[in-house]
């Protein structure tokens, strides 16, 4: 156990591990988009965690004491710092709050990767915030406060700062300055240990003992502290001046990007299929009311891109581009143009009924008002790259909500004329009905631009259709858009149909061309009015198609003609008078015709695009080999260590000869013992060394000195040692090692198996060693072999040094 240390000391290290800890949390300041709450339950939880470690320390807690106080203060405290939504008046704890703090320690950290950042303060994804930094700071405390090593505090410190790479986003927030800090913070606070572990009594032992002056220590801490600072400096200007030069030109990938967030598009319809229900049997019902849309904006339900020969639908596929919504009042959209106009709809839901969310453009912000609020925020899920947006618990008659957008300019044709369709990689279709490419290639003609292209597609469905919805006083116009329809439709003398007709043979003929198109569904009035609420009935309700161009975007394009191009209704035929039957002759039977699958397919006929091994595997093997990269590189140092002793050990058990392996022998119990702190004393004699083992390790120290005179006799005497007299010896050597091992306790153990500093002991052995070589003269000499470690002469140098040595002094 260590000695109580004053409070200043404390002070002065849970300060910089503190500053540490905080700067390894920032790394998740994007993930909760800097909250308020984020920041307090960083700051909560590492001064939780260090105040925790210092009661251990203090007050001699026990191991059982320490966790249950640990589990008190994640209770207690994670109340008002995690889930602060869950509670009464933020503080009070609830039945919710409690089973979500318990339940959070596992569930929270799936949920921290699926929601879409920012994540916000619902459902406990501030755990991973909380959870983390108060571990790692009750460990960063212990390590410091408990372990004569300062070193061991690097790993959780590391810790903290993997989870919020790991738990972050794409966005590093300030990587050079926090890693500069970093670095600083822990040179400095490590010098400081050192410097005070060789000056406090009864602190580490070092190579030089008591004999070190303390000013030259002190000298030695400001000369390292100086060196440091420039080489911390000179690193850091050039790692910023090289910066953009070594950045990678892709963004990097983060592991939430490779988990797919589990909504399953096959569980909600398309919402273009109730499209006939509601411009037939709602056209006069109030679907919802909207406050502050612009002049000539939409309103948008969804953006279908994947078709089967049935159904346009948001492609299944995509369901990872479907993220939670965690704070749905701060949306972050990821799109690149910038061509927007922000704008803010009041919508409240009337008759509509279902899951896809009603807003225009791109949404940057939810804010639900309502009895639902909770549930409806809660169960938000959006697409940026679709600019569509669903709700689990589906909406409800008297739902309200305010939508954040941004609208997209509408770029002129002289613009769109200079710009090429955008290369985007869209789901394959099936079942596409063959007269679509036939037609599309018709229409087109010898169109060459990419907006003439399109827009011959438009114009010629606009301007040689009828329109018909089927309503009453219109011609018969049958609902759907499968296969079966989109070729009656184009195969017709009279093109009659709705949008929903005319939008998907746009589309499905685009596509044939190579052309990134997509069916939208959604709402727009006849007349505008921002400054008033509008109510949307049934017939606003409309299709268009989107079509994706280079630098510009997404660009909607209107095939449906206008509800007034109506063709005129057949005349009525007399009615015939009925004639007596006559009995005629049965007709020859035909061949049944075989009819192209194309015209009506199956949905559960549909072929399934075939996924390669790495678009199934990939995301999981980037992220295992992440994982493991990460843990290797944590690891390294240690096992660097590890490997170190074992070539160390090797070289001294089976290079040169019999006696040099028993001298070998020796100088492996004297690292092993400077492992544990007990560190032997350059020149002295092994007896000597012997002597410092048995003060340090009474239960060994019999053998210790046992294998002391065996190894002089080695070195002294005429005898060569056997092959099985230095098997014997090595043997005895490890019984001293586990003898050594059993005194100590598992923190100690564990010390001493990974530490340095036996390592450290011979390299200033070696170097003591080559600057003795350098003094002339015959001390030089000696000095020499003595810091070599008496290591075994041959040939005619053992017999003089026989005749002449006296015998060791005991």
């Amino acid at each position: 156990m260590r000695e109580k240390l004053p409070l200043w000391r404390y002070g002065l290290d849970a300060g910089c591990l503190g500053l540490a800890l905080f700067l390894g949390a920032l790394g998740l300041w994007d993930a909760y988009g800097g909250s308020a709450h984020y920041l307090l339950a960083s700051i909560g939880g590492i001064v939780a965690g260090l105040g925790l470690a210092w009661a251990n320390v203090r007050f001699r807690l026990g191991v059982w004491r320490t966790m249950a106080i640990f589990a008190a203060l994640y209770l207690v405290l994670g109340t008002p710092l995690a889930t602060p939504r869950e509670t009464l008046y933020g503080v009070v704890p609830t039945v919710e709050s409690l089973r979500t703090l318990l339940a959070g320690v596992v569930m929270s950290w799936k949920d921290m990767l699926t929601v879409s950042p920012p994540v916000g303060a619902f459902g406990g994804v501030l755990i991973v915030a909380f959870l983390t930094t108060l571990l790692t700071g009750l460990v960063a405390g212990l390590t410091a406060w408990r372990l004569r090593s300062p070193f061991f505090t690097l790993l959780p410190l590391l810790v903290m700062f993997v989870v919020g790479i790991v738990f972050g986003t794409r966005d590093v927030p300030l990587p050079l300055l926090r890693g500069g800090v970093f670095i600083a913070v822990l040179v400095g606070w490590l010098a400081w240990r050192r410097y005070i572990a060789r000056t406090v009594k009864d602190g580490f032992r070092s190579l030089n003992h008591a004999e070190e002056d303390a000013r030259g220590v002190r000298d030695g801490l400001v000369r390292r502290v100086a060196i440091g600072a420039v080489v911390l400096l000179a690193a850091s200007g050039a790692t910023a001046a090289a910066a953009p030069l070594i950045s990678p030109q892709t963004p990097r990938q983060v592991l939430r990007e490779a988990i797919e967030p589990p909504v399953d598009l096959y569980s909600y319809p398309s919402p273009l299929m109730s499209f006939r229900k509601y411009v037939k049997t709602m056209a006069d019902e109030t679907l919802l009311s909207v406050k502050g849309l612009p002049e000539g904006e939409r309103i948008r339900l969804a953006a279908l891109d994947s078709y089967n020969g049935m159904v346009f639908n948001v492609d299944p596929k995509s369901g990872g581009n479907f993220a939670p919504v965690g704070d749905s009042s701060d949306i972050r959209a990821t799109g690149s143009d910038t061509r927007r106009t922000t704008g803010e709809l009041e919508i409240s839901i009337g008759a509509y009924d279902g899951v896809w969310l009603p807003a225009g453009g791109r949404l940057t912000g939810v804010e639900v008002a309502g009895a639902r609020e909770d549930a409806l925020a809660r169960s938000l899920f959006y697409s940026d790259e679709a600019e569509t947006a669903l709700s689990a618990t589906g909406l409800d008659a008297g739902d309200t909500y305010t939508a954040h957008v941004q609208f997209p300019v509408k770029p002129a044709d002289e613009e769109l004329a200079e710009a090429e369709f955008a290369q985007l990689r869209m789901p394959t279709l099936a079942n596409v009905p063959p007269l679509a490419a036939a037609k599309a290639v018709e229409f087109i003609g010898s169109a060459q631009g990419s907006l003439d292209r399109a827009r011959s597609l438009e114009t010629i469905l606009s301007t040689s259709g009828y329109f018909s919805n089927g309503a009453e006083g219109q011609v018969p116009s049958l609902s759907g858009h499968g296969a079966g329809r989109i070729t009656s439709l184009l195969d017709a003398d009279d093109l009659i149909g709705d949008d929903e007709q005319y939008a998907a043979a746009m589309a499905l003929m685009a596509r044939e061309q190579g052309i990134p198109a997509r069916v939208v569904m959604g709402f727009y009035p006849e007349e505008y009015d921002p400054e008033k609420a509008i109510d949307l009935t049934g017939s606003d309700v409309h299709a268009w198609v989107e079509i994706a161009f280079e630098g510009v975007g997404w660009v909607a394009f209107d095939p449906t003609p206008d509800d007034d191009e109506q063709p005129t209704p057949p005349e009525q035929e007399p009615k015939s008078v009925p004639q007596p039957q006559v009995l005629q002759p049965p007709p020859p039977a035909q061949e049944e015709p075989d009819l192209p699958p194309e015209t009506a397919p199956e949905p559960q006929e549909t072929e399934e695009e075939q996924q390669t091994f790495w678009e199934l595997w990939g995301p999981l093997i980037i992220t295992v080999v992440l994982s493991l990269g990460s843990i290797l590189l944590l690891l390294a140092p240690f096992l660097l260590i590890l490997a170190l002793k074992l070539r160390r050990r090797r070289r001294r058990s089976q290079l040169g000869t019999t006696g040099d392996r028993v001298s070998g022998g020796w100088q492996e119990v004297l690292s092993q013992a400077t492992d544990y702190g007990i560190v032997s004393r350059a020149g002295a004699t092994r007896r000597e060394n012997a002597r410092r083992l048995v003060d340090g390790f009474p239960d060994a120290g019999l053998s210790a000195m046992a294998l002391a005179d065996t190894a002089d006799r080695s070195t002294f005497s005429t005898h060569e040692p056997s092959e099985q007299e230095v098997a014997d010896y090595w043997a005895a050597v490890d019984e001293q090692a586990e003898a050594m091992k059993s005194s100590a306790t598992f923190w100690g153990r564990l010390r001493a198996k990974y530490s340095p500093r036996s390592l450290t002991h011979d390299l200033a052995g070696v170097m003591a060693v080559k600057n003795a070589a350098r003094e002339p003269g015959e001390r030089g000499g000696i000095v020499a072999k003595m810091a070599a470690g008496r290591k075994r002469p041959s040939g005619n140098a053992v017999a003089i040094r026989k005749v002449n040595a006296t015998p060791p002094k005991e």
